[in-house]
């Protein structure tokens, strides 16, 4: 199936194209506009080369030295006992550190490096001026939200990431115990600041946090109950695995027991005092308009996540336009089902017909779960007729952890190490079975793990000829936007041939098309929560509790969310450019490649380089 896009949203997204910097720092964007032509690159020089290379490792060295826990991600386990730094003076110094790196980069003659090398250098700048962009509104950023944040990954890093196959890594597990009280301290001042700077979360947030934060510290060894808590049950379940002597097994157990004790309720006791503090002070007014700055915050966010310099105004425009578009589709299928009624009764009718749902019980959750095993299998021995490079690494499905899942989104993707030592997780949030819906299923296994994040995600970490710190580049026009791709990919594959499962895919379209119209509502155009929960409710089939979870999302992160449809509307553009330009000659499987083959990047480049293949492809024609 070719995808049509209107000519004027190709317009509009062709020329805002940007890196997604502001023009604060070294004017990124005019430099993202003045980036290289298809020309002819002079050779190589090998001791530049060497120089640029080894500039790029010493620097990803470093970072994973004062990044400990990203480096836990990334199978790094050198300083696997500490924490992130939150402190202001980290903060400063990381400020410091990009703007000397900058400096370095460009005595480094991009000229003289490999054609895969400049790009390495294109993307490493880039990356450098847009956190130097980002910092500009270092305060606004919200350090802690119900969604991500310290309260939260503590408990899940520890159980998900820290491995323990040795004594080394269990006494490490003990001492990031021992470091979570400074780090909790970082964490408060940082809210401090914000609290000093009238930069506060909306009031009903706190709520949220706090119940979260309580979770961790409920059960044994905190109080009296028969119950483990969170982390002394994943403890104790690691630390019998290990092939060690009783007294070894005994004293680690009573160590973890006490730091759990001594440092890690007291530490949670603090950081929940003071959510409880600021929460008396905070509004109830939810976008970031409300901040001093907060129109220019917003810009800089959605540059950030869209890598494009598109306004509020067309992102929402823009949103309207795909709703309708989407809404259409929707007719066409409730006439292949044969539905008599309006969208808006088709809508009630997928939202609450019991065929649509498992029961919202152990047994349905587990149902839920191997079907969801079943999807993806099926698309595993499909992924060779479009795809060339496949992932080597291991994916596991799992259930939200019950101490997040009421605060946790509804699906979400964790990447494995380098080195395969633990697999991927595709999470799904079953929490409340009536926000799962069955003709959701497919789509959504599809942009979370084959062919979406987790073949995206994985090839990319797995690239042995580049650069590691572009291995793990974030981009999220990038990546949820190939993640979106990856949802109606299998439909080109003949995959959906149920069409309530097509009706699914153009949910999940839809909800991303809305996502455009309430972002922007929320944080430029001054809307409140219910505004836009009721818009959801009106142009969605998903539930109350999908669409106020959705909402409270979209102002915790502002502008996140408009990089999905956006990213994705980039990449089928620029995949019909090189089928148009290449004729029969057109390999989908070969586009595929060309765009992940290199990693994240922003979509000027990505343009640039499919630019670059056209131009080569065509000439060989």
């Amino acid at each position: 199936m070719k995808r049509i896009i209107p000519a004027a949203l190709v317009m509009s997204i062709t020329l805002s194209i940007t890196t997604g910097c502001s023009q604060q720092n070294g004017q990124a964007s005019d430099q993202a506009n003045n980036q290289p032509e298809v020309t002819e690159p002079p050779a190589a020089d090998s001791s530049v080369s060497e120089t640029f290379r080894s500039f790029l490792d010493k620097n990803y060295d470093e970072d994973m030295v004062r990044n400990p826990l990203s480096a836990s991600y990334r199978g790094i386990k050198t300083h696997q006992d500490k924490w992130n730094n939150y402190s202001e003076a980290d903060r400063k110094e990381t400020r410091e550190i990009n703007e000397t790196r900058l400096e370095q980069l460009q005595q480094i003659d991009r000229s003289q490096l490999s054609d895969a090398e400049q790009l390495s250098w294109d993307l490493y700048q880039l990356n450098l001026q847009r956190r130097l962009a980002s910092d500009e509104f270092r305060h606004h950023h919200f350090v802690i939200h119900q969604f991500r944040g310290p309260h939260t990954f503590v408990a899940s890093a520890l159980i998900n990431v820290h491995t323990i196959k040795s004594m080394e890594d269990a006494k490490a597990y003990i001492q990031r115990l021992n470091n979570v009280g400074t780090m909790f301290d970082e964490v408060i001042e940082q809210m401090q600041i914000r609290e000093q700077k009238n930069l506060l979360l909306a009031d009903w947030k706190y709520p949220q946090m706090i119940t979260a934060s309580k979770n961790i510290i409920s059960g044994y060894p905190y109080d009296d109950s028969t119950k483990d808590s969170t982390l002394w049950a994943d403890f104790q379940r690691k630390v019998q695995a290990l092939e060690i002597s009783d007294e070894q097994r005994n004293q680690l157990l009573s160590d973890a027991e006490a730091t759990l004790v001594n440092v890690v309720k007291p530490a949670y006791l603090r950081l929940i005092a003071e959510m409880e503090s600021q929460s008396t002070k905070a509004s109830g007014d939810d976008g970031v308009w409300k901040f001093e700055r907060g129109d220019e915050y917003y810009a800089e966010r959605l540059r950030w996540f869209t890598t494009t310099d598109l306004t509020a105004d067309q992102i929402h425009n823009l949103g309207l336009q795909e709703v309708a578009r989407i809404h259409d589709e929707m007719r066409d299928i409730m006439d292949k089902v044969d539905f008599e009624g309006s969208l808006s009764e088709f809508f009630i009718f997928m939202r609450e017909d019991e065929q649509f749902y498992y029961p919202n019980t152990d047994e349905g959750r587990e149902a839920y779960l191997a079907e969801v095993n079943n999807i993806i299998a099926d698309m595993y021995k499909r992924l060779p007729e479009v795809f060339g490079k496949l992932p080597k690494a291991n994916l596991i499905v799992k259930r939200v952890e019950a101490f997040r899942e009421r605060s946790a989104g509804k699906a979400f993707y964790q990447g494995p190490p380098a080195d395969g030592s633990r697999p991927a997780i595709y999470y799904a949030n079953l929490y409340n079975m009536a926000d799962m819906p069955k003709y959701e299923m497919a789509a959504l296994a599809y942009h979370e793990a084959v062919p979406g994040h987790h073949l995206q995600i994985s090839i990319a970490i797995e690239l042995e000829d580049v650069p590691k710190f572009q291995r793990y580049s974030a981009y999220t026009a990038f990546t949820e936007g190939w993640g979106l791709y990856a949802e109606e990919l299998p439909k080109d594959m003949g995959m959906y041939q149920d069409p309530y499962a097509d009706f699914g895919r153009l949910a999940m379209e839809l909800w991303r098309a809305c996502r455009l119209v309430v972002d922007t509502g929320l944080h430029s155009k001054r809307w409140t929560r219910e505004q836009a929960i009721d818009y959801l409710m009106t142009n969605t089939p998903n539930s109350i509790g999908q669409s106020t979870k959705a909402i409270e999302r979209y102002i915790a992160m502002p502008g996140q969310a408009t990089a999905y449809l956006i990213g994705k509307l980039k990449i089928v553009e620029l995949r019909e450019k090189v089928r148009a330009a290449l004729g029969e000659k057109f390999d989908i499987g070969a586009y595929h490649d060309l765009v992940l083959k290199d990693g994240p990047m922003p979509l000027s480049l990505l343009e640039i380089k499919v630019n670059n293949y056209i131009a080569e492809n065509v000439e060989a024609i």
